[in-house]
């Protein structure tokens, strides 16, 4: 047993001082490689995108680390497939064949290829042309969340509910994004007929611009809340429609907060928000 063992270690030894070492150092090269690119990635992005004037720090802020988390693990999988072929070269497998056989696969496969190189593609384009960052909320054709991650070949979104959808970027025909450069605060608001509308009206304004003064809240709006118009005559109430602008991914606090003291301004103010009723006439026998 011994001698068996010791025979294995004579064998190995040569190869291990031969192809071994340059495995480890194929390996921590492609280490090193990876790490300082990654560095060097996010200084060149950085100083290369342009400043866009309608745009926050914030936006800008995450359009760069867009932009570096893409091109760094686009360029960490190249890097390691590279670092994969070398070590299979140095344990005596030729890597000739296995190119050749790859290409013959990827022309067996060209039909679902399209599709990846379609993915690709599109991917390229809301890149270049910043459609949506990783941090903003969009929707796509019904499927709306918060962008986690975006690769090359598809964008994953986590909805309200906590459910996360990956969809492939070919995939995509319509963007909305709920998040770029600022967000709106649009309510439609029922009132009585019976209503005094200028008193409606002012008290709305008043509400709108007590929140825009408040600390907790005057950093998350760009425009006060205001009265904008009569949007329409329902059956029970008179609609009237409130705007104002705000911050990205900040409407939608500023919207609930803007309810909650709007109804207690209109109970204070005895301002009805009326809810559909039906009046029953009962025939006389």
């Amino acid at each position: 047993m011994l001698a068996m063992l010791s025979n294995i270690i004579r064998n190995i030894t040569p190869w291990f001082f031969d192809h071994g070492i340059k495995i480890a150092a194929i390996i921590i090269v492609a280490y090193l490689i990876r790490k300082f690119a990654g560095i060097f990635i996010e200084k060149i992005i950085k100083k290369i995108v342009i400043f866009d004037h309608f745009l926050t720090k914030e936006a800008e802020r995450k359009r760069e680390d867009t932009l570096i988390r893409i091109f760094t693990v686009s360029l960490g999988i190249l890097v390691w497939l590279l670092a994969l072929l070398m070590i299979l070269q140095e344990t005596g497998i030729a890597i000739g064949p296995l190119l050749a056989a790859a290409g013959i696969a990827g022309l067996a496969f060209g039909f679902g290829g399209q599709y990846l190189i379609r993915d690709l593609i599109c991917g390229l384009f809301i890149i270049m042309e910043n459609q949506y960052r990783i941090g903003d909320v969009v929707c796509f054709d019904g499927t709306c969340g918060l962008v986690e991650d975006i690769s090359m070949r598809m964008t994953t979104l986590r909805d309200l509910d906590g459910i996360v959808h990956h969809v492939p970027h070919g995939e995509i025909k319509r963007v909305s994004n709920l998040s770029k450069q600022f967000a709106r605060v649009n309510l439609n608001i029922g009132i009585s007929y019976s209503s005094n509308l200028e008193q409606v009206i002012s008290v709305v304004n008043k509400v709108g611009k007590e929140l825009t003064e408040d600390p907790a809240w005057k950093e998350h709006i760009l425009t006060a809340p205001q009265f904008l118009r009569i949007d329409d005559f329902g059956d029970s109430a008179i609609v009237i429609k409130i705007l104002g602008d705000t911050k990205p991914l900040k409407q939608w606090d500023v919207a609930g907060e803007l309810r909650k003291r709007l109804k207690i301004a209109f109970d204070r103010e005895g301002i009805e928000i009326p809810f559909p009723q039906r009046v029953v006439h009962q025939a006389k026998l």
